[in-house]
């Protein structure tokens, strides 16, 4: 299954696909860093920006600043990743950003649960937006 994260909501989203990813399914999604968050945007910021300042560089939590990692991180909290089930599921499961050369003649579909509808620009924050908050370029990793 290959599923275009575009203006979808990364926690509906991300638990749409963790339910097909414990059935056994394997899912590749696109344009990972146009997934949205719903809320309010300093209210966003702040806490993302408190979870990748959180810990230590040695010891961890080590929270991503890429956007793919960050909709991979997502997906990795809505399954029991301290499990071979969720091991394996994880695995089962590709995160991009863009749509890859490989993939541009797929069928691409779109999670109808996830969709945002009508919200207005203030009231969500693209991934893209939080990744460069945090100190990501583009072509950096």
């Amino acid at each position: 299954m290959i599923i275009d994260a575009k203006g979808s909501i990364l926690g509906r989203l991300a638990t749409h696909i963790a339910e097909k990813a414990l059935e056994g399914e394997k899912i590749v999604i696109l344009n990972a860093e146009k997934a949205i968050i719903t809320g309010n945007r300093e209210h966003i910021f702040d806490k993302y920006k408190q979870r990748y300042d959180r810990g230590s560089k040695d010891w961890g939590p080590h929270y991503p600043r890429v956007p793919d990692r960050i909709v991979k991180r997502a997906i990795r909290n809505m399954v029991p990743h301290k499990q071979e089930k969720g091991e394996k599921a994880l695995d089962r499961i590709e995160v991009n950003m863009g749509v890859p050369a490989e993939y541009e003649d797929e069928e691409i579909t779109e999670v109808e649960d996830a969709a945002a509808g009508d919200i207005s620009k203030s009231r969500y924050v693209e991934i893209e937006e939080i990744s460069k908050s945090l100190g990501w370029t583009k072509g950096a990793n």
